[in-house]
């Protein structure tokens, strides 16, 4: 397969899988791995595609909350909480993401025991959540927003998934489910640009043409894939919760365990 298809390939699962809770990054590395794709910096950097997804989507409310930083205390309120989630993934990213790509992103193993125990950890909230009384993303109290990035840190973890911790925290911090995915998306923002930021920073001279161009197509293909999930996940999320992807989760984990224990993949 060359290079450029690989690129596609995962640009698309990029797209569809970063704001499901299902975990972008051991999906990437998982198929990567089957179409033979080794390229951890690649993995991280298409993610920008996703985000301007986002930032496309919710240019307008983008536009309404940058406007009135100034003047509304609900805009400043809504930038401050974003702020505030993110700090801690960007904390946790700076202390331990060098183990974590070192020793995490090479074992499928650790994949296939994060889908699994976040699986049932999506479905044991489901099951007790407490009634939610916060309907609108942009109401989140500060205080919750913290608690919110917190769980956003154990996304370092390939597997546990960044839009899955987000949003499990969210709904534990008293948002509804809807709430709960719309807080999830905003906080890709910074957080995402973040990682972009920092591995172009690290890969800067060693971008050859051809593999600028691979992450070109990877970003469009994300961009696009991402545009077309958004919206009808938080439709479905609406009607159906979060429990099919618990589900699914818990299924790629045990026929990963199998794989690993066949030996048709290597732990």
């Amino acid at each position: 397969m060359s290079t450029t298809l690989q690129a596609i390939v995962l640009g698309l699962v990029q797209g569809v899988t970063e704001f499901l809770p299902v975990s972008s990054t051991a999906h990437l590395l998982l198929v990567g791995r089957l179409i033979g794709h080794d390229d951890p910096v690649f993995t991280v950097m298409i993610q920008l595609g996703s985000i301007v997804a986002v930032v496309w989507l919710y240019r307008a409310k983008i536009a309404e909350v940058l406007a009135g930083l100034a003047s509304k205390p609900e805009a400043r309120q809504f930038a401050t909480a974003v702020a505030v989630a993110t700090l801690p993934a960007l904390v946790a990213g700076a202390l331990f993401s060098s183990y974590i790509k070192r020793v995490l992103y090479a074992s499928p193993r650790v994949f296939a025991v994060t889908f699994i125990l976040g699986g049932i950890v999506i479905l044991v909230v489901e099951r007790l959540q407490r009634r939610p009384d916060v309907t609108q993303a942009d109401r989140t109290p500060i205080g919750r927003a913290l608690g919110i990035g917190i769980c956003q840190t154990l996304a370092l973890v390939p597997g546990v998934s960044r839009s899955g911790a987000t949003i499990i925290g969210a709904m534990l911090m008293g948002l509804d489910r809807p709430a709960a995915a719309e807080f999830s998306f905003f906080l890709a923002i910074p957080t995402m640009a973040a990682a972009f930021g920092h591995e172009l920073l690290g890969v800067r001279h060693q971008l050859s043409a051809a593999r600028a161009q691979d992450i070109a197509v990877g970003f469009v293909m994300a961009f696009l894939s991402s545009l077309l999930v958004i919206k009808p996940f938080l439709g479905y999320v609406r009607r159906s919760g979060f429990s099919p992807f618990a589900w699914y989760r818990i299924a790629l984990g045990l026929a990963l365990i199998a794989l690993i224990a066949a030996g048709w993949m290597s732990a």
